[in-house]
């Protein structure tokens, strides 16, 4: 494994949805993404940087868009899907997958905002085929035992990074 200190190429992929909800849910705050990037780019040179989102067509998310892309983000859309029974889907979990695979050869660590459980295999893979650290950010309680598990590092959602209450 290469050494989580020392890290020079990193990768930053957010899944928008599961921050913004476990972060209301837990601490009813937002998010604070210029202290995130902060805190990343002072471990090395963020090389790739992605945030998921699902499109809603809101102008209040569309500003919030704006904010990401000024901070050094790449913005990526998925439509919001309303099924004929009622029910929503809208996640990026593949899509994140798929990055962060191609992400891992080129990078010393990626940092994934996520507490999603499913994304536990990933960190596996991306470990063993391309020996990259992998760190979760996330909001502790609300993190799957599976994805605390596997990552090399765990950093715990806390007052700074969140938006002033």
């Amino acid at each position: 494994m290469k050494d989580m200190t020392s890290e020079k190429r990193i990768a930053v992929l957010v899944d928008v949805q599961n921050i913004y909800y476990t972060c209301q849910q837990a601490f009813k705050r937002n998010f604070n993404y210029n202290a995130l990037w902060a805190l990343i780019s002072a471990k090395g040179d963020i090389v790739h940087a992605s945030a998921y989102a699902i499109d809603t067509g809101d102008e209040k998310q569309r500003q919030f868009q704006r904010i990401l892309q000024a901070i050094g983000f790449e913005v990526k859309l998925k439509p919001y899907i309303q099924r004929r029974d009622g029910s929503a889907k809208g996640d990026w979990d593949v899509g994140i997958t798929l990055d962060a695979l191609d992400y891992g050869e080129d990078c010393d660590s990626i940092v994934l905002l996520s507490g999603d459980g499913d994304f536990d295999l990933l960190v596996q893979k991306l470990q063993i085929k391309y020996q990259c650290r992998v760190e979760v950010i996330g909001v502790e309680m609300l993190t799957a035992n599976a994805l605390l598990q596997s990552c090399d590092r765990f950093t715990a959602i806390n007052d700074t990074l969140l938006m002033p209450g």
